[in-house]
C-alpha cells in the first residue's frame, strides 16, 4: 500500500512538472508559428499577384505575342504628359512590333511616373526608366525581353523622331530595350541602322526642347527629376 501511494505521488509530481513546462513554452511556439504563417502569406500574396498579372513576356514568347497583339490593337497615337507640357507621338505601322510594344506598355500603365533620365541639349531626350523601385517592380510583372532592330523601313533619325535604344546588356546585335525610348532634337543620321525609329512627334516638339535644356550632372541626368506623369492613348 505504501509503495502504491509513493508511486501515485510520483506520477502526480511528474504531471505537474509537465504542465508547468507546457506553460513556459507556448509563447515561443506561437511566435515561430506566426513567423511561418507570415512567410507563407507573403509567398501566397506573391503567387496570387503573379497569377493576377497573367503570363510574363520572355525572349521566347515576346515576338509571337506582339505579332498577334498588333493585329488586335491598332492604336497608333499616344500623348506623353509631363510638367513641361504634352508631347504627341504618331507610331509607325511599318514597325509593327515596336508600335505594339509601346501600345502594350501604355495600356499596362508602365510609363506612368517614369522619367526622362538622359537629356542633351539640341541632341536627344531619353525616357522610360528611373531609379525608383516601383517602376522596377512593374518590369518584373511585365517580363524580361528584347526586341529586334527594324531599321530598313526608310526612316531616318530626323529631328523629332522617336527611336528605341539598344539594351545595356551584352548585346552585339543591338537588340532594343523595350521599356525605353529617345526623341531626337536634331538630325542625327549617324544613328541610322543601329536603332529602330518607330514614330515621330506630331505636336509638342517645343516641350521636348524645354526638357533638353534643364540642368544636368556629368552623366546627363537632370539635376531635378523630369517625370513622365503618364502616357495615354489618343485614339
Amino acid at each position: 500500500m505504501r509503495f502504491f501511494l509513493i508511486t501515485v505521488c510520483c506520477i502526480l509530481i511528474f504531471n505537474c512538472e509537465d504542465k508547468q513546462s507546457e506553460k513556459k513554452s507556448p509563447t515561443q511556439i506561437i511566435d515561430s508559428t506566426q513567423v511561418k504563417k507570415e512567410s507563407d502569406i507573403e509567398k501566397t500574396d506573391t503567387i496570387s499577384e503573379e497569377k493576377k498579372e497573367g503570363f510574363l513576356l520572355t525572349k521566347d514568347n515576346a515576338m509571337e505575342f506582339f505579332l498577334q497583339y498588333e493585329k488586335e490593337n491598332k492604336e497608333n497615337k499616344v500623348r506623353i504628359v509631363t510638367d513641361f507640357g504634352n508631347i504627341d507621338i504618331l507610331l509607325f505601322n511599318e514597325t509593327k512590333f515596336h508600335r505594339a510594344n509601346f501600345i502594350y506598355l501604355t495600356k499596362k500603365g508602365y510609363f506612368d511616373n517614369t522619367q526622362f533620365y538622359r537629356v542633351i541639349e539640341n541632341y536627344i531626350i531619353q525616357g522610360g526608366s528611373t531609379d525608383e523601385r516601383d517602376v522596377m517592380r512593374k518590369r518584373r510583372f511585365i517580363g524580361k525581353y528584347l526586341l529586334p532592330t527594324d531599321t530598313k523601313r526608310g526612316f531616318r533619325h530626323d529631328r523629332g523622331v522617336i527611336s528605341m535604344p539598344s539594351s545595356d546588356i551584352d548585346n552585339p546585335y543591338k537588340l532594343a530595350s523595350p521599356y525605353e525610348f529617345f526623341i531626337t532634337l536634331r538630325d542625327v543620321y549617324q544613328l541610322d541602322g543601329d536603332y529602330t525609329i518607330f514614330g515621330k512627334v506630331i505636336a509638342g516638339l517645343d516641350v521636348a526642347d524645354k526638357i533638353a535644356n534643364v540642368d544636368t550632372d556629368d552623366a546627363d541626368w537632370p539635376l531635378k527629376n523630369v517625370y513622365i506623369k503618364r502616357v495615354e492613348l489618343l485614339n
